[in-house]
């Protein structure tokens, strides 16, 4: 790995603010959304997803379950940070709140195109109940404003897009730094598709 993919997995893990949860207590993830270091940066392993073109996984939990396959419908929650805007955080599952105030999961099915590359590929590597970071370069981020997962708030949701789709920075050379993304994921449930 060179030093700048060190330097670049450094700031990704320590770049946002918020509270750091410690090694040893992972399970306070699902409770503290605002996860934002587990540890000491020199400590922290990620490594390259097989066949993701890029994305970089760090288990911050390893699950028990089964992983999902294309075609499963999955339930997961997440915490997405923008690597550009000092770690601006543009959506939470944990911010969508049901009739009854608890946090909804994101529903989505696994290899239809719907949602970012970055996070079916650490989707489909991950099992039930297993929490990980992902950083998904701009190759496997937004490529277009119909991908999912979408925030639900129109001015979170257009601040995305005009970062990570802004004309005048990318021709500037920015466009490796505006669309990457760090996304704190966790797989609550795989729902079979019927195939298996």
């Amino acid at each position: 790995m060179s030093r700048e993919n060190d330097k670049y997995l450094k700031r990704a893990i320590d770049g946002a603010s918020g509270p750091k949860v410690s090694p040893q207590s992972p399970e306070e993830f699902p409770r503290r959304a605002t996860v934002t270091s587990i540890a000491r940066a020199d400590d922290v392993k990620f490594y390259e997803l097989a066949g993701s073109s890029g994305v970089k996984a760090l288990h911050i939990r390893q699950g028990t379950g089964v992983s999902p396959e294309d075609g499963d419908r999955v339930e997961v929650h997440y915490y997405g940070r923008l690597f550009a805007k000092q770690g601006w955080r543009f959506d939470s599952t944990y911010d969508h709140k049901d009739f009854f105030g608890n946090p909804e999961p994101y529903v989505f099915t696994v290899g239809v195109g719907s949602i970012i590359g970055g996070m079916t590929s650490a989707v489909r590597t991950t099992k039930e109940g297993g929490v990980r970071r992902v950083v998904i370069p701009p190759s496997q981020g937004y490529q277009n404003t119909s991908q999912g997962p979408i925030p639900p708030d129109y001015f979170d949701r257009q601040r995305l897009y005009t970062t990570i789709f802004n004309q005048t920075r990318l021709a500037n050379g920015e466009g490796d730094t505006l669309g990457t993304l760090i996304f704190d994921i966790e797989l609550l449930k795989s729902l079979w598709s019927g195939s298996k």
